[in-house]
């Protein structure tokens, strides 16, 4: 059977110089920290879907106001592991309400120091993107 890419969406939560993390309870990335995210579902906007995912994951009501950056993660097929392919939109996303807790697959949430991203088991390519949204994007910081 043919696979195709699966499409995530991510909420970039900023407060100050910390951005709100999750520690992922589920694979892939278990056990690693990212944005709130997660797959798109059928019929619904790409907007929603980062506001959904936040939701379920951290408590919180986010509304996703612009688009922080587009990336990709592939993993080949090898020794009998599947591999995947995802096509990750995050939206940079402002609090509106809420209470913080992890919830959904999320294991933990906290806001975390951007500067201070190297000391915590990250998804691929995280910290890197974070700092170049920031820095090329002039972020919205809450």
């Amino acid at each position: 059977m043919k696979r195709s890419p699966e499409v995530g969406v991510g909420a970039v939560i900023l407060r100050g110089r910390e951005v709100l993390l999750v520690k992922r309870g589920h694979a892939p990335g278990k056990g690693l920290w990212s944005v709130p995210g997660g797959h798109l579902e059928l019929n619904e906007r790409l907007r929603e879907c980062a506001q959904r995912e936040a939701r379920e994951e951290t408590g919180l009501v986010v509304k996703a106001e612009r688009l922080a950056g587009i990336s990709e993660v592939i993993v080949p097929e090898e020794d009998g592991n599947e591999g995947f392919h995802f096509v990750l939109v995050d939206f940079f996303c402002r609090v509106i309400s809420g209470e913080l807790r992890p919830s959904g697959d999320a294991d933990e949430v906290r806001w975390w120091p951007l500067e201070r991203l190297s000391e915590l088991p990250l998804t691929e390519g995280l910290a890197e993107k974070l700092h170049e949204w920031m820095d090329g994007a002039g972020a919205i910081v809450l």
